[in-house]
């Protein structure tokens, strides 16, 4: 990669990081918040599959496959003739708008029809009537995903980075008003997070509209001109759904297994499935998918922070490779992005596996969450966080696959995946409970990634297998390094009762790893480590080319 492909990647990547992680941490605050108010019941077991529906378009549109489809025909356009890239962007809009309202309209019906349909059960009408309220949110959410996508195409990551910080800032106000005026319902509680989540909707996309119009953008409608554009999108965004969303659509299936397979015995007398016809005993217990949305948020801490990072900033950098027939510098920018992915991602696995228990503790037990909550958290924490470097590098992979319009090859790849881990799910679930949802789907994110290297290595473009593998084994080693003094401070503070030392085992260990983790990388010679510390430096000092 030359100096100023670099410089532009990690400025990209860093800006996208400072964002995300504003959002993470306001984000941690509004889910710890949310445990002390709800726990891991019933009432909570509903609300985050509600929310998972309109999360998952988010993550679709917003880091997937819409904008995998979208971002490099407008880069293409805007750098072609700006006045038909603003026309394609109009007609864009103005389709996505109506598609969504579609899906809205038809999903609001579907939950109508249910809530009468399981009018006698409390459990669904409790997920439904809540998923009725909160369905809206995607609309406005996946408008707000084109708006950010003609950001990064416009070299703009601040706007598109910071915004998504209203959500996690409505969704704190929503816990406050709820623990204040309505201490005791819980149901109330989760009807009123739900409407600030909605709330947030139209409130991201007004500050990504305005940004785009500052930027020279405006509305010109013209079908002519962007018909064969649109054409491309329409027919390539369905196969890109499936690449992009195979993590998405594994933890949503392990939450919908979480709340279909789990005992609750204020609901059903019996402890025997009565549906697979009374022969197994349910695996779980009520609050598994608590425990699984808890456990996911951890991980997808550090994997919006680095993986999703680093893949929002490559993309328009390998689109414009791909676009100019570059494929060499492609490859070797390609390769840089898995190698940082790995670098970041490798000891992120491993600290969340050693912190997990500590950092379940202090982040959650509070309030309506107890011991066991933590307990159960902690375990799934430790085993989605053990696939964190198989989420970066995927992440990373497919972007490169979508850059030269290749979609049927991570399609193939995602379908294979998505039945493995449904398969794994069955097997694994009694033997080892809601966790083993979570090794299911760690253990096919790794696959994944084996095969999308392998697979765009021999159809495309090699991927400098030796520096990837220099990188690996140094960057496992520091990872080790690192893992034995973080072990060695936990073991030596011991568990305590009070919050301030529990805070401080979570602290010093995460202190202590990431010291030893970077002077380890340092002496094995990494030179991500020196591109990521002097990157800001060199931006400082050397003039764009």
């Amino acid at each position: 990669m030359t100096d100023s492909g670099r410089r532009q990647l990690l400025a990209g990547a860093r800006i996208t990081s400072l964002g995300t992680l504003a959002s993470r941490v306001l984000g941690m605050l509004r889910d710890v918040a949310t445990a002390s108010l709800l726990g891991t019941g019933t009432v909570m077991d509903a609300f985050v599959i509600a929310f998972r529906i309109p999360n998952m378009f988010r993550r679709l549109f917003g880091e997937g496959a819409f904008a995998a489809g979208y971002l490099p025909v407008i880069t293409t356009r805007l750098v072609d003739n700006r006045r038909e890239a603003w026309q394609f962007f109009t007609v864009t809009l103005y389709l996505l708008a109506a598609f969504l309202g579609t899906l809205v309209l038809l999903a609001e019906i579907l939950c109508a029809v249910l809530f009468w349909w399981y009018r006698d059960d409390p459990a669904v009408t409790t997920l439904v009537s809540l998923s009725a309220v909160l369905v809206p949110y995607l609309f406005f959410i996946c408008i707000a995903a084109q708006l950010a996508a003609t950001l990064h195409a416009l070299g703009q990551f601040t706007w598109p980075a910071f915004v998504p910080v209203l959500l996690n800032i409505l969704w704190l106000i929503g816990v406050a008003i709820a623990y204040v005026f309505i201490p005791t319902n819980q149901l109330t509680q989760a009807y009123i997070l739900a409407g600030c989540v909605l709330l947030s909707g139209p409130l991201q996309v007004a500050p990504l509209f305005a940004a785009v119009r500052s930027l020279g953008g405006r509305l010109d409608y013209n079908w002519a001109s962007s018909k064969p554009y649109v054409t491309r999108i329409l027919k390539t965004s369905g196969p890109m759904m499936v690449g992009l969303a195979i993590t998405q659509i594994n933890t949503l299936l392990d939450s919908v297994i979480a709340w279909s397979l789990a005992y609750d015995p204020g609901v059903t007398p019996s402890r025997s499935v009565a549906w697979l016809g009374g022969v197994v005993d349910y695996p779980m217990e009520v609050g598994a998918a608590s425990a699984i949305y808890f456990g996911e948020r951890l991980y997808q801490f550090p994997l919006g922070i680095l993986g999703m990072a680093i893949a929002t900033a490559i993309f328009p950098l390998l689109s414009r490779h791909a676009a100019a027939g570059q494929l060499q510098q492609m490859g070797d920018d390609l390769g840089y992005g898995i190698r940082l992915a790995l670098f970041l991602g490798l000891p992120s696995s491993l600290g969340l596996m050693l912190m997990a228990e500590p950092i379940a503790r202090v982040l959650f037990e509070h309030g309506e969450f107890g011991p066991e909550s933590t307990e159960r958290t902690a375990r799934m924490i430790a085993c989605y966080g053990a696939g964190v470097w198989a989420y970066c590098a995927s992440a990373v992979l497919i972007r490169g696959y979508y850059a030269l319009s290749d979609f049927k090859r991570p399609v193939m790849v995602g379908v294979w995946m998505v039945v493995a881990n449904l398969i794994l799910n069955l097997l694994l679930i009694w033997p080892l409970g809601e966790a083993g949802l979570a090794v299911s789907t760690s253990i096919t994110a790794a696959v994944q990634v084996g095969l999308l290297a392998w697979l765009f290595a021999r159809h495309h473009v090699p991927l400098h297998w030796k520096a990837i593998a220099r990188t690996t084994w140094r960057t496992a080693a520091a990872t080790f390094c690192m893992s034995l003094a973080t072990w060695a401070t936990l073991h030596a503070l011991g568990p305590s009762p009070h919050f301030p030392t529990q805070l401080l085992t979570v602290l010093l260990p995460i202190t202590t790893g990431v010291i030893t983790f970077a002077l380890a990388a340092w002496l094995l010679g990494l030179e991500e480590i020196t591109h990521l510390t002097l990157a800001r430096h060199e931006e400082r000092t050397e003039p764009e080319t």
